[in-house]
């Protein structure tokens, strides 16, 4: 019996211990589970969240960095420097600090992506001080390349999209803007840019940008995803994007070429570009946005533009407009006053008359 009590006592010791593994199993099972449904249910709520998730392809082929291999004037190179650019180990240098140069590099290459990104790695120094320093440079996708001209070294009434790093105002009363500023420009063909007032009747937007003589680097980032232009910069070394700006409505045709330009006039700076990386951006579409997508640009426009033209002027014409309703403002309380006191007057006159 004293056996017989042992071997039970063992086969319940051991059915204890194989409910406990089988529990401890089932746990094990029940967690992974959960941790896999947590994940899946998150990341399903995250790309329902993020509308603009999209994956990005480094495009070699369009894209300028170091050693700057394929820069030159051979057929096989990629990029093609004109004027006074010149290359070096460090830099593509468009202008030296000289006065009255110009340069720029211009890809070979035909881009016919529907959507990419540019990041673009500059630097703008040089001897002159605040206010004593020219001109600017542009980054380009343009039908036309290897043009030399008066808007940063390009020719005027481009047609495409010119991204204007402004570093002298040449228009005299620009109170309400700060320079350097960044600014972007869709051209037909036919419209040109106004160096006296700084391209402000034909901008889309832009923002100031304090770029020159800084020790760190300074960026600009360029996004065309459906129909939709984004830039902003990152110049204060924090590593973070600022907005720029971002209009809606661009229509830039396939096929155009990339380029940087730059130029000089009576002031001068050093205009170098670091990088350009051409992203290409995979976004995801609904099918009426894919026959959109499809449907064949020729001519680059903005829709709306006299709409943010109005938009800008109002914005333009704040500060001048609240001047003069405070000073008309002003002028109709002293009226009113002199009035009051003139009727006042009158009124105590005659009544000082019918006692007497």
């Amino acid at each position: 019996m004293a056996a017989v009590s042992r071997n039970r006592h063992r086969r319940d010791t051991k059915s204890i211990h194989t409910l406990f593994s089988h529990r401890k199993m089932t746990h094990f099972k029940l967690f992974w589970c959960f941790i896999f449904f947590v994940f899946t249910v998150s990341h399903c709520f995250a790309d329902d969240d993020d509308d603009h998730e999209m994956e990005e392809f480094l495009k070699r082929e369009y894209s300028l960095t170091k050693p700057y291999q394929g820069v030159g004037s051979l057929g096989s190179s990629h990029w093609e420097l004109m004027g006074d650019a010149m290359v070096t180990t460090e830099q593509v240098r468009l202008t030296p600090d000289m006065q009255s140069r110009q340069g720029a590099v211009w890809g070979r290459l035909p881009c016919h992506l529907n959507d990419w990104e540019m990041q673009v790695h500059f630097k703008i120094h040089g001897q002159g001080k605040k206010n004593l320093n020219g001109d600017g440079l542009a980054i380009w996708y343009t039908k036309e390349r290897m043009q030399k001209g008066p808007v940063f070294g390009n020719k005027d009434n481009f047609t495409g999209l010119g991204i204007f790093v402004d570093t002298y105002p040449n228009e005299e009363k620009h109170l309400e803007r700060i320079f350097p500023f960044v600014l972007a420009m869709v051209g037909n063909g036919t419209i040109s840019y106004d160096h006296e007032r700084d391209g402000r009747p034909t901008e889309l937007g832009g923002c100031n940008a304090m770029v020159r003589n800084l020790k760190h680097d300074t960026f600009l980032f360029i996004r065309y995803v459906r129909r939709r232009l984004t830039v902003m910069i990152d110049i204060d070394g924090q590593h973070e994007w600022r907005d720029c700006l971002d209009i809606p409505g661009v229509r830039l045709p396939k096929g155009f070429y990339f380029g940087a330009s730059a130029i000089t006039g009576d002031l001068s700076d050093n205009h170098d570009i670091i990088s350009l990386k051409l992203y290409q951006l995979t976004v995801l579409r609904s099918k009426q946005e894919e026959e959109e997508a499809e449907e064949e640009i020729t001519i680059p426009s903005v829709d709306n533009m006299e709409l943010l033209r109005l938009s800008q002027t109002e914005e333009g014409m704040s500060g001048l407009a609240i001047f003069f309703t405070v000073l008309f403002s002003m002028l109709g309380c002293i009226f009113l006053v002199v009035i009051g006191l003139l009727v006042y007057s009158h009124w105590n006159e005659s009544r000082r008359k019918r006692f007497y």
